[in-house]
């Protein structure tokens, strides 16, 4: 039998995705420690490939997303929008964590898809790992971003955890 993680991710200036493929090393790495072999399947996909049979099928999941004005980035709104009603009670009790960058406090992101993975029945793993990015200005907040180092250190433990939980 396979197990699945599905790693979901929006970034527009590269932040969340580093961290979502910190997250997926992360993951990779405790599946290849366990010996996990072919029975692990990791699937990392942006947000708007994400269709119904990619959540149905996934045993877990971290969600990775910028937030822009105190909310989700509307391309993860958007596929969990699209997504929602068709997995509702069909996905209750499985694990997630999640990954919120931004440019201050990242609450209001935090607190929305907190709300959405509530509503699914989800667990949580760990508290949700919010990446201070101090992008401030309008040229600061539209630049190409590069994560330090140890935020995709924690971002690597919490794929792992979700791997080691999963396996």
């Amino acid at each position: 039998m396979t197990t699945q993680l599905l790693i979901i991710w929006h970034s527009r200036t590269g932040a969340a995705l580093q961290m979502a493929r910190a997250a997926a090393a992360g993951a990779q790495a405790v599946a290849d420690e366990l010996g996990a072999g072919g029975r692990f399947d990791l699937q990392v996909r942006p947000a708007d490939t994400v269709r119904t049979e990619n959540l149905l099928a996934a045993d877990g999941y971290l969600f990775a997303a910028p937030e822009n004005l105190a909310a989700l980035s509307g391309a993860m709104k958007e596929c969990l929008d699209r997504t929602y009603y068709q997995v509702l009670d069909r996905i209750n009790g499985r694990p997630y964590g999640a990954v919120i960058t931004a440019g201050s406090d990242g609450e209001g992101a935090r607190r929305q898809l907190e709300r959405i993975c509530t509503g699914w029945r989800l667990k949580a793993i760990a508290p949700a790992l919010i990446v201070p990015m101090q992008a401030q200005t309008p040229e600061a907040i539209l630049a190409p971003k590069t994560v330090p180092g140890e935020w995709l250190a924690r971002g690597e433990e919490l794929g792992g955890t979700l791997a080691a939980l999963l396996l």
